[in-house]
């Protein structure tokens, strides 16, 4: 069944990509719109946009869930529920696609609502606790986006269409609110700071859905929504503010991955780091590159995600990197594929990385006039290199092999899916360089200026050495190592201020006076009056002659 979902996946994605190239070179647009109903003038309708840009996006989505699904063959073999883990993934690519596809602010909230939940289901697939409070965190995380959007298209609902595209070249006062909105939505989805703390926590799903999420779908719908909204966001009053985040999002996971020892959270703070590059890119007005990055970044890191999980699984389904070491004796062709996946991550000479990464370095440092900006910018991909230069080291030459049976081999489907996903990480970048842009995309700058990034990488492992050899214990280790404590206060700052609020009530209203005072005194107060109200109504006559003459005594005065 798995083959067969594969191959339909694959099928598709080569349609659609054939059709990308047809639309792109006719510049060619259609829009299918279907009116539900209309009220006040306001038309409730569900749209879908195909253009270009939709189109290679919806293809290379399909085309690694179907390297996913054909390596889930193999992860996913010996699982009780592996039919039921099938049709999530496939619900998943469903809702990704609906977004794609949308131009509307409904049906996008269709889509975007579809991949919170299908997510949160996909995350709580293994049932145990820290699932089901890393589930907790994802899905309450991502409703505070999907508020967001609802509220924007509250908003939007005052002006008479719910199709965004038509206020794209407009520059309205009152869009600057629904600009606020639509960016606090994409921040939710993508993991900016400050709703990071979900994206390491959903590191509890299977690892093909982790491949799934955090190269192609859920967190890039941010991205790509932001993409799509285009020219509209730069009337925003809050543009400095946003692309400060991004870029703070880019340096903070580079200094969290470099103190982690779980893989997995590894690839997924690198994930983040790369979020973080291409949000600071768009907000610096760029949403060609940072569209281009969206796509070269979704094959390096399923990649990447794939062979870490060939890589736990050989490790007994441990996840700690300390234990793990020599995997390349073992694994020659796992370990390749984590190589050449690491070495795109990092932007080596001619791969796909390199050709949607050096670009957008370079634009930053010839539009950027804050030397501080630019300092953060070059010291986050030294970061990134030295990450990478850290768990190289790690898995194949430092870690102890204390697993006696290490033996579990890749199967032929893990083979195809790998090989396949190693062709795009290698020859994409530069396929789309030639393909896609009309003129050929350089920048001219000075010789120290070219390689100072050349420099900085170099800087990556020169810091990994020197903690190496010396091991230096930083100052505010804790701090740096734990996203800035956004875990905590994202997740359990909220519990514990929680409990603390609940304990003392318990203390008021329990323990002490408060059970008389503010729990029971409203009702004896009106059991008491009841009765006396009871005894009127029951003993009425002789009241009523008195109240009688009393008021006849009164007038009479």
């Amino acid at each position: 069944m798995y083959f067969i979902y594969s191959l339909m996946l694959l099928f598709f994605s080569l349609i659609l990509m054939f059709f990308g190239f047809i639309f792109m070179n006719y510049n060619i647009t259609y829009m299918i719109d279907w009116e539900v109903f209309t009220m006040n003038s306001s038309s409730v309708s569900m749209t879908l946009y195909f253009d270009w840009m939709s189109l290679f996006f919806s293809s290379v989505v399909l085309m690694i869930s179907s390297m996913v699904v054909l390596y889930s063959n193999d992860y996913m073999m010996h699982d009780s529920f592996n039919i039921r883990f099938l049709i999530l993934v496939v619900l998943f690519i469903l809702s990704m696609m609906l977004m794609i596809f949308s131009l509307n602010m409904i049906s996008i909230l269709l889509g975007w609502d579809g991949l919170g939940l299908v997510s949160y289901c996909l995350v709580i697939y293994y049932q145990n606790n820290n699932s089901y409070s890393s589930g907790m965190l994802t899905i309450l995380t991502n409703r505070v986006g999907d508020v967001f959007i609802l509220m924007g298209i509250g908003w939007i609902f005052n002006f008479g269409s719910f199709h965004f595209m038509y206020y794209l070249d407009f520059h309205y006062h009152w869009l600057n609110l629904f600009i606020l909105f639509i960016v606090l939505a994409a921040f939710t989805k993508s993991a900016q700071i400050p709703f990071s703390s979900w994206l390491p926590a959903a590191m509890a799903a299977p690892t093909p859905v982790s491949s799934l999420v955090h190269s192609s779908t859920l967190v890039t719908a941010g991205v790509y929504l932001l993409i799509r909204f285009g020219n509209l966001i730069f009337i925003s009053d809050y543009l400095m503010y946003f692309y400060i985040i991004s870029m703070l999002t880019m340096f903070m996971s580079g200094l969290g991955a470099n103190f982690e020892y779980d893989l997995k959270k590894i690839v997924a703070f690198s994930t983040l780091s790369q979020l973080g590059l291409m949000m600071s890119i768009l907000f610096s007005g760029n949403f060609d590159l940072s569209y281009f990055h969206l796509l070269s970044h979704a094959f390096f890191k399923s990649l990447l995600f794939m062979c870490s999980g060939l890589i736990i699984h050989s490790m007994m389904d441990n996840q700690d990197i300390r234990f793990m070491g020599y995997i390349f004796n073992e694994k020659p062709y796992t370990t390749s594929c984590f190589l050449i996946s690491n070495f795109s991550l990092c932007g080596l000479f001619f791969m796909s990385g390199f050709y949607s990464k050096d670009v957008i370095v370079e634009s930053f440092m010839i539009n950027t006039n804050n030397l501080i900006c630019l300092f953060v910018y070059l010291i986050s991909i030294s970061l990134t290199v030295c990450y990478t230069t850290r768990l190289i080291n790690y898995i194949f030459f430092k870690g102890v092999s204390l697993f006696p049976f290490r033996s579990v081999d890749e199967g032929f489907s893990s083979y195809i899916s790998l090989i396949i996903l190693v062709f795009f990480s290698v020859i994409f970048g530069s396929l789309y360089t030639w393909l896609i842009f009309e003129t050929p995309l350089m920048y001219f700058m000075s010789v120290f200026m070219k390689l100072s990034i050349l420099v900085f990488m170099f800087f990556g492992i020169l810091f990994y050495l020197l903690f190496m050899f010396f091991s230096i214990k930083l100052f505010m280790f804790n701090f740096m190592g734990n996203m800035w404590y956004l875990g905590f206060l994202g997740g359990s700052f909220l519990n514990f201020s929680y409990y603390n609020i609940s304990l003392f009530y318990k203390y008021l209203i329990d323990d002490s006076w408060g059970e008389t005072y503010i729990s029971s005194y409203i009702s004896s107060f009106l059991s008491f009056f009841s009765f006396k109200f009871n005894f009127l109504i029951f003993n009425n006559l002789k009241y009523y002659m008195l109240s009688f003459f009393l008021m006849l005594f009164y007038f009479m005065l």
